[in-house]
């Protein structure tokens, strides 16, 4: 997807990610999240965010039925 969007003169500027579930723990494995997303992106590790929170034990998330995943992503245009 980077690769595609440079070929048209664009390029991820930053990005941020939210992961809500209930299980797993996140946070042990929040630094290789983040430098696998930034090498998919061909980012710095500087531009990838990597959140997660939980949703108190409510909905699919807090029952341990699924993982919802947000993200956020700045495009810039190459000059």
């Amino acid at each position: 997807m980077a690769a595609r969007l440079r070929a048209t003169g664009w390029r991820v500027g930053n990005v941020d990610v939210t992961v809500v579930c209930q299980e797993p723990r996140l946070m042990p494995y929040r630094e290789a999240m983040r430098a696998n997303l930034a090498g998919a992106l061909g980012v710095s590790v500087d531009a990838v965010g990597v959140k997660a929170t939980t949703t108190e034990g409510m909905g699919f998330e807090g029952r341990g039925e699924g993982v919802a995943a947000e993200a956020v992503c700045l495009l810039e245009r190459d000059d």
